[in-house]
């Protein structure tokens, strides 16, 4: 496992450094691979294949620490995602059994974390960012059609800033509208309005 790790940080590292020497500022990381270790069934998978959680929680936190090698300069973002195709979800559980170990290891700039629905639990765990990371808040679901308030959000916002400094959080989707070729059920012009309902949020909160 570990000599096959090597080789995927290496792929990884390669292109990252392709499109950050191409001019890109800003690299995200997609890391569905996390929330697995919130929720019991993909945990008691693992066990059954006769893996330790723990040792797989920290080398997978070690291999993601280890790509931020060659970003240069380049601000770095990384992605917790529970599933996103056809408005489906793929897991559940709060942030708060491992947010100590992931939010202080991880050493990306950005952590987006999904906040879309109760599946993700509550803001607690963002006591655990260290600061100057900014924490994205994805509030905004790529899975339904119905727009969300921006009174709501901002509720949500100030209760995320109980937890964390309003300097170190923003704003976004949950996920992408489209994280593979099936999509979610939402047309793009649902898509456009919740875009713009991010910037508007944005635009009241962080003025």
């Amino acid at each position: 496992m570990d000599d096959f790790l090597a080789d995927v940080v290496a792929i990884e590292k390669t292109m990252v450094a392709s499109v950050v020497e191409a001019g890109c500022r800003y690299v995200q990381i997609d890391a569905p691979g996390y929330t697995a270790y919130v929720d019991e069934p993909s945990l008691e998978a693992m066990r059954q294949r006769g893996e330790d959680p723990d040792v797989n929680l920290e080398r997978s936190i070690d291999a993601d620490n280890r790509i931020l090698e060659a970003f240069g300069d380049a601000v770095s973002g990384i992605h917790l995602c529970r599933g996103n195709q056809r408005s489906m979800w793929h897991r559940e559980g709060s942030y708060d059994a491992v947010a100590e170990r992931l939010f202080g290891g991880l050493k990306h700039s950005r952590l987006l974390l999904e906040y879309d629905s109760e599946r993700a639990g509550g803001f607690e765990p963002l006591r655990f960012v260290p600061k100057g990371t900014v924490v994205v808040l994805g509030l905004v679901s790529t899975k339904v059609p119905e727009l969300e308030s921006v009174d709501d959000l901002r509720r949500r916002i100030d209760d995320a800033a109980r937890f964390l400094p309003l300097e170190q959080l923003a704003i976004s989707p949950q996920c992408g509208f489209s994280s593979d070729v099936v999509g979610n059920l939402i047309t793009p012009d649902d898509q456009k309005r919740k875009l713009e309902r991010v910037v508007e949020t944005a635009r009241q909160v962080w003025r």
